[in-house]
């Protein structure tokens, strides 16, 4: 059996979500591993969590009922939910045109023994796929330390709406067209 990308629909994919989250987790690492196998940054509720998902769905990569990659959606909407990316919010609408529909991808995570199989570029796939009716642009931003990720975010398509400076740290805060906005 292959792997399964689908939108997240039980409390045991979310939980599994959350125990992968925190295995990556950037203060949990060494800087070897930061560096050779990048990292996530925030840290979730499963309150939260749950309810990111009710409003647009996860997505999730699956071997079998394992969740072994995960990007998750966070609605414009929750903008005032997690204070550290308010910031980031502020940025996106003033660089996006006025009504301009847009989802924030709030991390993508793929556990360490399924790396460098393509999970991540099938997640986004799926991502793009799940939210082209209704968004024209997924939109993220990445640690400039976190050059993995960066680079995975390039390759796909991913580009630079702006790269700034906050609290001593470079972001890349970058767009990927959905089906809607081509």
């Amino acid at each position: 059996m292959g792997i399964i990308y689908r939108q997240a629909h039980s409390a045991d994919q979310l939980k599994q979500i959350l125990e992968l989250q925190r295995e990556n987790l950037v203060e949990g690492l060494t800087e070897e591993i930061r560096s050779a196998e990048g990292f996530v940054t925030l840290k979730h509720s499963l309150e939260l969590l749950a309810h990111m998902n009710a409003v647009c769905p996860h997505i999730v990569a699956l071997d079998g009922d394992k969740v072994i990659g995960y990007a998750l959606s966070m609605h414009p909407s929750f903008s005032e939910e997690l204070p550290l990316i308010q910031p980031m919010f502020k940025r996106v609408k003033a660089l996006l045109p006025a009504g301009s529909r847009f989802m924030v991808m709030g991390q993508v995570c793929i556990a360490k023994d399924y790396r460098k199989k393509g999970i991540f570029r099938g997640l986004y796939h799926r991502m793009q796929i799940a939210l082209r009716n209704d968004f024209e642009w997924i939109i993220t931003e990445v640690d400039d330390r976190n050059q993995r990720s960066l680079n995975a975010h390039y390759a796909i398509g991913f580009r630079d709406m702006e790269v700034y400076e906050s609290d001593g740290r470079t972001w890349h805060l970058i767009q990927l067209p959905t089906a809607a906005a081509s």
